[in-house]
């Protein structure tokens, strides 16, 4: 029987196993590499920028400020053309790799304990949700790393994992 308390239920637990997973993963696994830590915005002068491979960006003309001799060029390093962007984009396809590879299986695990554990329906429901907001998680961080044979695969393997369990579930559940 439908009720909308169940409903709300449902959705309530869904969000909160989405963050509990989501949050458990950066908790444990750690927080992806920060982007201004291999690209620092502000080099401090011209100089400095310039001899870490950036390029200055003038904005603002010049100000004079004591005890400086000449008059400093405002505005900001461009360090994102050089090698920062390209290590700062090996670190964070690192990270979203571990996170995929722990967001997928702890994705179709919480799909499984959802639809086989619980006799409450909105308990499961919200549970199987939240498994799949955390599939969704692990996988929209690292899709844009992976080759296609890759994402076919993973893809593949959690199709047959779903299918199987679902198949299993109902077949459970007729007896």
């Amino acid at each position: 029987m439908f009720s909308i308390k169940n409903l709300v239920f449902g959705i309530a637990i869904f969000l909160l196993t989405m963050f509990v997973g989501i949050y458990g993963i950066n908790t444990f696994y750690g927080k992806g590499p920060d982007y201004n830590d291999y690209c620092p915005m502000y080099l401090g002068n011209e100089t400095a920028c310039s001899s870490l491979g950036g390029t200055w960006v003038p904005n603002g003309g010049e100000v004079v400020t004591a005890p400086q001799p000449k008059p400093v060029t405002r505005g900001y390093c461009n360090y994102d053309y050089t090698k920062c962007q390209k290590d700062f984009d090996s670190a964070d396809e690192k990270y979203w790799k571990g996170v995929f590879f722990i967001a997928l299986p702890l994705g179709i695990v919480i799909i499984g304990i959802g639809a086989l554990a619980f006799g409450l329906e909105f308990v499961g429901a919200g549970l199987m949700f939240g498994g799949v907001g955390i599939i969704i998680y692990g996988v929209g961080g690292f899709w844009r790393f992976a080759q296609d044979w890759l994402k076919f695969t993973m893809s593949a393997v959690g199709l047959v994992i779903i299918i199987f369990l679902g198949y299993w579930f109902n077949k459970k559940m007729r007896r």
